[in-house]
C-alpha cells in the first residue's frame, strides 16, 4: 500500500461570543469543518486564510486578530487516500457570515458537544477538543 499524499490548506477558528465555533460544510459532501482550503501559488497562510473567507462565507478577516493555534494533519475527509496538514489561526471576522460558492451550510456548535453530525476528521480529532480546552481554561 502507498502512503497517502498531501494536501496544504489553511483553516480558521472563528468562535462566537458564546465561544461557539463555525463549522461548514461543502456542496456535495456530508462532513462539516473548519473553513479555509488550499493556497494558491505563492500565497502566504494569512492571504490564502483571507481569500477562502471572503469566497466562502462572504466575510473579512479583521486584520491582527490572527493567532496561530498550530499545524494538524488528519485523513481528508473529502479525498480519498489523501490526507490534510492544517495550518490553523483562531481568528475574528466582521460582516455577515452567509455560505457562498462551494459552502452549503455553515453552523455554530459547542466545541465540547456537537451533536450528532458527521464531523471532518481534522475538525473531530484536533480542532474541536483543541476549542474545548480552551474553553474550560477561560
Amino acid at each position: 500500500m502507498t502512503a497517502p499524499q498531501t494536501i496544504s490548506i489553511v483553516a480558521a477558528m472563528i468562535r462566537d461570543e458564546t465561544k461557539r465555533v463555525l463549522l461548514v460544510r461543502k456542496r456535495g459532501t456530508t462532513a462539516f469543518m473548519q473553513p479555509g482550503g488550499k493556497l494558491d501559488a505563492g500565497e502566504s497562510d494569512l492571504v490564502a486564510l483571507r481569500r477562502e473567507l471572503r469566497e466562502e462565507l462572504g466575510c473579512t478577516l479583521v486584520d491582527g486578530s490572527q493567532r496561530p493555534l498550530g499545524r494538524f494533519s488528519a485523513v481528508a475527509a473529502n479525498e480519498p487516500g489523501w490526507v490534510v496538514d492544517a495550518a490553523v489561526y483562531a481568528v475574528a471576522v466582521q460582516g455577515p457570515i452567509e455560505p457562498q460558492a462551494e459552502i452549503a451550510e455553515a453552523i455554530w456548535v459547542d466545541p465540547a458537544r456537537p451533536g450528532a453530525i458527521e464531523l471532518a476528521p481534522l475538525t473531530r480529532d484536533h480542532l474541536l477538543p483543541l476549542a474545548a480546552l480552551e474553553q474550560s481554561d477561560v
